[in-house]
């Protein structure tokens, strides 16, 4: 059983969180499959699990201190992409990808989003 049922962040700039995560989520295998409007979009493979949205308040997004959203992936290989995917999407890197020691066979990398979310993306999986 699953432990959420999805994840959201905040965005400032819709259209160019939408480029955004379009790249970088492409790079682990999930796509948009829909559109609030103008007020956010949906990520996922097959159900919706990752939503970018405007703040319901209309007060600007801003960013949790402490807080990451970790998307696993498929393989370093895409581990890679994903990194080098948000840098190109103007993202900055905030862990380059690599080996983590904290558990056996982790793989992974970090960066932070437009708004300045902080992502990362996991592999567990022997190389």
């Amino acid at each position: 059983m699953s432990v959420f049922t999805h994840v959201t962040v905040g965005t400032n700039d819709l259209q160019k969180a939408r480029t955004f995560y379009d790249n970088v989520l492409g790079a682990l295998g999930q796509k948009r499959i829909a559109d609030l409007d103008d007020k956010g979009s949906i990520w996922g493979e097959s159900a919706p699990s990752f939503f970018v949205l405007k703040p319901a308040n209309g007060a600007p997004a801003s960013v949790g201190n402490g807080v990451t959203v970790s998307f696993e992936a498929p393989d370093r290989a895409a581990i890679d992409a994903f990194h080098a995917a948000a840098l190109a999407a103007g993202g900055t890197c905030e862990g380059e990808p690599g080996p983590r020691g904290w558990a056996p066979h982790a793989y992974a990398a970090y960066a932070r989003d437009l708004d300045g979310n902080k992502l990362a993306a996991y592999c567990f999986k022997p190389v």
